[in-house]
């Protein structure tokens, strides 16, 4: 597996299949846990059908955290390669207010000083968060 990054309009606009929100609230990293999964990830998800990847990116956000208020900002787009190449988007959003998780496929948000151990996605995650530190660092 092989993770790229691109930047925006080097990849069409429909290719773009997700979007991950790396988050911070009070300088630490939120990370969420599945309801059926002993692992962690980066909040995010696929774009549906109409939607364009910032309205889903804060749909997701909302949905995996319970973020209510924020700022949220498109970083990179990036794809993983295994058989083929798909692509989502990167953002990077500061959390400002966590209301009530809503009640889908998240059991909970947590607040990390680092990337924990525990990743769903181990070949991905720490890549994505070095590309976040690196747009941070601008």
């Amino acid at each position: 597996m092989k993770v790229k990054f691109y930047e925006f309009g080097d990849v069409p606009e429909e290719n773009l299949k997700f979007v991950v929100i790396a988050s911070k609230k009070d300088g630490k990293w939120i990370f969420v846990k599945q309801k059926e999964k002993n692992t962690w990830e980066i909040p995010g998800g696929h774009i549906e059908e109409g939607e364009d990847y910032m309205t889903a990116a804060k749909r997701e956000l909302f949905e995996e955290t319970g973020a209510d208020i924020y700022t949220i900002k498109p970083v990179c787009i990036y794809s993983v390669i295994r058989d083929d190449e798909t692509f989502g988007v990167l953002l990077y959003s500061e959390i400002e207010n966590l209301s009530v998780l809503p009640d889908y496929e998240i059991e909970k948000a947590e607040l990390f000083e680092d990337i924990p151990d525990n990743l769903t996605y181990p070949e991905i995650q720490p890549k994505l968060k070095l590309k976040i530190e690196e747009f941070l660092k601008k």
